[in-house]
Order: C-alpha cells, then sequence, then structure tokens
C-alpha cells in the first residue's frame, strides 16, 4: 500500500478529539457543577466518533487490501 502523505481520517480523529477536549474544559470553566452531565455527553460524542472514524479506517484498509489482491490475482492470469 502507498504511503499518504496527509491522512484525512487521521486529521479528522485529532481534530474532534481536540475540540471535545476543548468543550469539556469550557463546560466546566462556565457551568461548574453543572457542567458533569454536559461532559459525559460530550464524551460519548468523542467517543462515536472515535469509533465511527476507526470503523471508516478499517472498512478502506479491508478494500484497499481486497482491491490488491484482484489486481494480483488479475495479473497472475494473464
Amino acid at each position: 500500500m502507498p504511503h499518504v502523505a496527509f491522512d484525512k481520517l487521521r486529521a479528522l480523529a485529532i481534530g474532534s478529539q481536540a475540540v471535545g477536549l476543548a468543550i469539556i474544559i469550557t463546560l466546566e470553566t462556565y457551568l461548574h457543577d453543572a457542567a458533569r452531565p454536559w461532559q459525559g455527553v460530550v464524551f460519548a460524542a468523542m467517543l462515536l466518533s472515535a469509533l465511527t472514524i476507526a470503523l471508516v479506517r478499517l472498512y478502506r484498509r479491508n478494500l484497499s487490501r481486497k482491491r490488491w489482491a484482484e489486481r494480483v490475482k488479475d495479473e497472475n492470469e494473464t
């Protein structure tokens, strides 16, 4: 597989986690004790986004491997 210089999924994962952390800190700063439930919601959204990105990455990797295997098979048949 070719090495990609810029990985959009990695950037999205890092960005979403950074935004989530900033939101959690902001909630704690302005809402104090009332922030706890909202921080839980933000944390759940962070986990959901990380899981979604991981699944998309796995799907793309498997699709790429499948296409590569088909290309190798086609090359060997000719």
